[in-house]
């Protein structure tokens, strides 16, 4: 099977990420070995865990029964807020080294910022610590808000490599990447196919999906790519993973991107997911 050739992205420290990634959320036991596996042989090439889903062990085992050699697979694991205190989160990083069996992480992410919690800073200076110790290649986060991010880099004057959010075409997170942009962060999208059936279901995606020859997944998931944002979709179907990994072939025209992005409501997040008030431990 020839495997999709994926563009990468520079990131503000210099080392790469792939374009598309593949999330692991909520797989768990040999349903998320053979899920990740199978991702593996479609040409995944970076796999996202994290403590609270569970799951870490499997992705280990999975990364080792692929036989894909480790300096070709950009892992990624999150930081849960139970561990934002600075040693804490420097046991956490360990912690998911054990359980995914590996000796470093090319991306960790802190999971939420947990703002009531207020230490989300010290947990940044600790990943920036783990990256200083070899335990992390590229520190980053997750559900920040410029704020957020502005406030760890004026703490520490290291900039997060990636910031993933929720984001697809009803929540398109313009004013947000554009902060990214700003300060040389790439984003990351997790559900990137928001409610999946509903999405797929509008006028924008299915006719520009007819007019390319692709389903509308791909559409949604190319819409990401040339807004130049990273998608992590999450599939246990081999052939659905392979498909969302094609999306590299066609380009949507100027015209298509923005009957996608007009999707966009205030109310588009797929839960109450405000960074600023929701929270987990």
């Amino acid at each position: 099977m020839t495997q999709p050739t994926v563009p990468t992205h520079t990131l503000v420290d210099g080392t790469s990420l792939p374009a598309v990634g593949f999330g692991t959320y909520p797989l768990r036991g040999e349903e998320c070995v053979t899920a990740v596996v199978s991702a593996l042989e479609a040409g995944y090439r970076l796999i996202d865990t994290a403590v609270n889903y569970g799951n870490e062990g499997e992705v280990g085992e999975a990364l080792r029964r692929s036989g894909v050699p480790r300096d070709e697979v950009v892992v990624t694991s999150k930081l849960p807020g139970r561990d934002h205190g600075y040693d804490e989160a420097l046991t956490s990083v360990r912690g998911s080294l054990g359980r995914l069996g590996l000796d470093f992480l090319d991306l960790h992410l802190i999971h939420w910022p947990n703002p009531s919690v207020g230490r989300y800073r010290e947990a940044w200076r600790a990943l920036v610590t783990a990256r200083d110790e070899g335990l992390v290649r590229s520190p980053g986060v997750s559900n920040f808000t410029e704020a957020h991010l502005r406030e760890v880099v004026e703490d520490t004057g290291v900039t997060p490599v990636v910031n993933q959010v929720e984001m697809h075409p009803a929540f398109p997170q313009e004013q947000l990447r554009a902060a990214h942009r700003r300060m040389g962060v790439l984003t990351e999208a997790w559900s990137p196919l928001g409610e999946r059936e509903q999405l797929l279901g509008q006028p924008a995606v299915a006719d520009a999906a007819a007019r390319h020859g692709v389903d509308g997944a791909q559409v949604v998931l190319r819409w990401h790519v040339q807004l130049g944002a990273v998608p992590v979709p999450k599939s246990a179907t081999p052939g659905r993973q392979r498909s969302n990994l094609d999306v590299f072939g066609f380009s949507l025209t100027e015209e298509e991107m923005a009957a996608l992005t007009a999707l966009g409501r205030p109310d588009g997040r797929l839960f109450d997911g405000d960074p600023d008030v929701h929270e987990e431990m």
